[in-house]
């Protein structure tokens, strides 16, 4: 068994035959995300959310949810990261405290509300639209961001090809960062899309790549509103999703002027917003036909 599965026991029925066997799971399991910060002489340690996710990664999903969430700015603002073991022995590794460095306060306006996830919505007990339409320290400007169609339908083979764990269990989701050359930078699984995304925008917190300009945010499902917050916050400009957006994710893709793609799939894709930033051959619309 990994980290990430575990093997359980089922009856396969197909047709007329049963069959005892087992199958390979995605473990899903809470995270508790805990914040150090103040003083030398005066820290102080807050509990900031209770997420359901899947063990791996837990560093980079904890400092990226408490930047996407504008609780922190960079990672300038991180001393150190670790499992707390406060906790009964086989919990020990699902809660993570965030030391900040001494003498910085955090923004813990947004963290009076419920911060309890799911692993299917990040925005659980969030009171109003208000409240989590935080502002990205990367301010909309001129970008000359472009990516060709042909690209575009390479990039979900490619991350099928490196979603490791859901091609034993079929149970995750992922996320990709890919340059406009369609390299690909980073790929995270997770059993909650929210908690991928998270723990992309942490990796590339700790390597030192945002704003995320000239990059290609690849969802393996749908893209749904706090998904573009989060790419929002992280400076992305062009989000391709396998699956459908929703609109409210529209709405906010629109007012961040952020192009976002929906339905990728073989050799077709939905453009929703910012048609720009996507090269496509001549065309006829429907009332020129």
């Amino acid at each position: 068994m990994s980290s990430t599965t575990v093997k359980l026991p089922v009856i396969k029925v197909q047709d007329n035959f049963i069959n005892d066997t087992a199958d390979t799971l995605a473990i899903e399991e809470p995270l508790e995300i805990r914040l150090e910060y103040g003083l030398p002489d005066q820290r102080e340690i807050q509990n900031i959310s209770v997420t359901m996710r899947t063990p791996g990664n837990d560093a980079e999903l904890a400092v990226g949810f408490l930047f996407t969430e504008g609780i922190i700015k960079n990672m300038a603002e991180v001393a150190r990261a670790k499992h707390s073991f406060i906790a009964c022995a086989e919990n020990k590794e699902n809660v993570i405290q965030i030391s900040l460095t001494d003498g910085i306060i955090p923004e813990l306006k947004n963290a009076g509300r419920n911060f309890y996830t799911t692993s299917g919505c990040g925005i659980c007990g969030k009171g109003s639209i208000d409240a989590i339409r935080t502002v990205s320290q990367f301010p909309q400007s001129a970008d000359e961001d472009v990516v060709d169609l042909e690209l575009l339908y390479k990039l979900p083979g490619i991350l099928s090809a490196h979603q490791k764990v859901f091609l034993t269990t079929g149970g995750l989701h992922a996320c990709a960062l890919f340059n406009l050359s369609g390299q690909l930078m980073i790929v995270r699984e997770d059993v909650g899309r929210h908690n991928a995304l998270d723990k992309l925008i942490g990796a590339a917190l700790n390597a030192n790549l945002l704003p995320l300009k000239q990059c290609v945010l690849l969802l393996s499902g749908r893209a749904s509103f706090e998904l573009v917050q989060k790419a929002a916050m992280a400076g992305i400009n062009i989000i391709a999703a396998v699956g459908a957006p929703s609109s409210l994710a529209v709405q906010l893709a629109e007012e961040f002027n952020i192009t976002l793609v929906g339905f990728l799939r073989g050799s077709r894709f939905n453009i929703y917003t910012a048609a720009h930033r996507i090269t496509l051959p001549m065309y006829e619309t429907s009332h020129q036909k």
